[in-house]
């Protein structure tokens, strides 16, 4: 399959670890130019020579925007923007979650993609394959009991998604979101163990019961959403826009 990636110029936020740096390293191989951000400032130091690395913090909204001014200089354009930053959040009862908790999750998950979109389109506009891939969750679609803040976040990021497809269509700016189920990773065994520590049960409980709501048992390995990534981004995904794609084993609920 010939996606048509080689030479394309690229930006990943949150790109050093997890999902962020899969679909990094999928997009170098596929021969891409990429900038990317994170906080984290040793794991951007790991990054493959090449890669335009800025250390951001994607909450600060001013560091952000010249973050993507920045990248777009130096890649010389954009063809694709990847929204992958975002943060757990608290697992807890609506009650005891404190604002600021709330306001980090929307802020990091949310703000920071209508960001970086507005700073983006205009790049976007010059482009012959224009994309934007939201990365939302499956808890963007689904209730999520004690994570209201995260859910939240994707939720919103959702309904980012849909409304750019169709407000920039007519510019053949393509915008999707990817839903992921369980990831493997550090992220996702935090989640369970925080339920499992507030419900006073195992881990391995807590794990089962996650997964008896999902078809193929297993956890999303974060170079499958990085392939699914590619897909929208390549000439494969040239008429797809609006869409939220699940990569979850069929999941039919969060617990």
């Amino acid at each position: 399959m010939q996606l048509g990636l080689e030479g394309a110029r690229v930006i990943v936020t949150a790109g050093a670890g997890g999902i962020g740096r899969a679909v990094l390293d999928a997009f170098l191989n596929e021969g891409a130019k990429v900038a990317t951000c994170d906080i984290d400032e040793k794991a951007l130091a790991d990054l493959p020579p090449g890669v335009s690395a800025y250390k951001v913090d994607v909450a600060d909204a001013d560091a952000l925007a010249r973050f993507v001014d920045t990248a777009i200089e130096n890649l010389g354009g954009l063809d694709c923007l990847v929204n992958n930053a975002g943060i757990a959040g608290p697992t807890s009862p609506i009650e005891e979650i404190g604002l600021a908790d709330w306001d980090a999750c929307l802020r990091i998950g949310l703000t920071s993609q209508y960001i970086t979109a507005g700073r983006a389109v205009a790049a976007l506009r010059r482009s012959s394959n224009a994309s934007i891939v939201n990365i939302s969750s499956l808890a963007g679609r689904m209730g999520f009991a004690y994570r209201t803040p995260y859910a939240a976040a994707k939720w919103g990021v959702i309904g980012l998604t849909k409304s750019l497809a169709i407000e920039l269509g007519g510019d053949n700016i393509r915008v999707n979101a990817i839903l992921p189920g369980l990831v493997a990773g550090d992220r996702q065994k935090a989640v369970l163990q925080a339920k499992a520590e507030r419900q006073n049960r195992s881990f391995a409980e807590v794990e089962a019961d996650a997964f008896s709501y999902t078809s193929i048992k297993d956890y999303v390995a974060p170079s499958l959403i990085a392939d699914h990534v590619l897909f929208l981004a390549g000439r494969t995904g040239r008429l797809t826009s609006g869409e939220t794609l699940s990569v979850c084993g069929n999941t039919r609920m969060l617990v």
